[in-house]
């Protein structure tokens, strides 16, 4: 109903936005109306990683390629 993947890339192609700012129109503001809540977890094809959400916690986790780790339930 969402189709969160596809509007994510159209916002990042047609809009230019930066993938964070594509993910966070997404899900605080897109998925709130439809009534929605939840996050999600995107890595564009230079390796920025984004994980918004709109609930109390996500479970959420990345590692970068230079060994970096990030792990996380609630906002830090």
């Amino acid at each position: 109903r969402g189709v969160v993947a596809y509007d994510l890339s159209c916002l990042m192609e047609y809009k230019n936005l930066t993938l964070q700012d594509a993910a966070e129109e997404l899900i605080q503001n897109r998925l709130l109306k439809l009534g929605g809540d939840g996050g999600l977890i995107a890595v564009d094809a230079l390796g920025n990683i984004a994980m918004p959400f709109n609930t109390e916690g996500m479970y959420r986790a990345c590692k970068s390629s230079d060994g970096a780790d990030q792990i996380s339930i609630y906002r830090n």
